[in-house]
């Protein structure tokens, strides 16, 4: 993955999203924790065309079929929605904004009111030799009521939801569908796989997906 270290024609990101991933034409570490604020970075390689999985991420309409516990979004301008999260009869809404568009290679965002205080950025980057495209995502939360909210929604970390939905994203691009967990077969499993069963999210349900075009 050494293109990964260069990007000579990437133009500077809105200074706003507070959550960029390249700077001066090279890619960035995420942040350390810290002053409040929780970072995640995660990428996939996916075996679909950088076109494909810009148009899927971009309508944001779609989310719910990859996105744990979003219920709903609501396109509310041309660069804004609202995006409703829900788990049993507990509900979260946010408003997002968009900040930058380019089709087939990156998309920021931003939230802008509601209960959330977040931003994001998405790449879609051409792997060499037309081995698919690696999807580069790196997401800022504000500590404060949407982090509690979140995790009171659906018991675990924001981070592990990025990883977890990067995954489903994959999936649905790849087959149209998203793979269901099946409960292991000797039953219930000990303390410690439970813990981890919480820490994970794997009591989560798992988004509908969609067989895609």
């Amino acid at each position: 993955m050494a293109n990964l270290n260069e990007k000579p024609n990437a133009e500077p990101l809105p200074r706003q999203s507070g959550a960029s991933i390249i700077l001066n034409g090279r890619y960035l570490p995420p942040p350390e924790d810290e002053d409040g604020k929780l970072w995640v970075r995660t990428s996939a390689l996916v075996q679909s065309p950088p076109q494909a999985l810009y148009a899927l991420w971009r309508n944001v309409e779609l989310a719910p079929l990859w996105q744990e516990e979003i219920e709903e979004v609501v396109i509310t301008g041309e660069k804004t929605s609202r995006w409703t999260m829900r788990s049993d009869d507990k509900v979260i809404t946010w408003d997002s904004e968009i900040l930058a568009d380019q089709p087939a290679k990156r998309i920021a965002w931003r939230s802008i009111g509601g209960d959330s205080d977040n931003a994001g950025e998405v790449i879609f980057e051409q792997a060499p030799g037309g081995r698919g495209t690696y999807v580069i995502v790196l997401q800022e939360f504000r500590m404060g009521k949407l982090t509690s909210a979140w995790e009171t929604l659906t018991g675990r970390n924001p981070k592990q939801a990025v990883i977890e939905n990067l995954r489903h994203f994959k999936a649905l691009a790849e087959t149209g569908e998203i793979p269901r967990s099946q409960e292991a077969p000797h039953g219930k499993r000990g303390l410690i796989a439970r813990f981890k069963r919480s820490l994970y999210g794997e009591s989560i349900a798992t988004p509908p997906g969609t067989k895609v075009a």
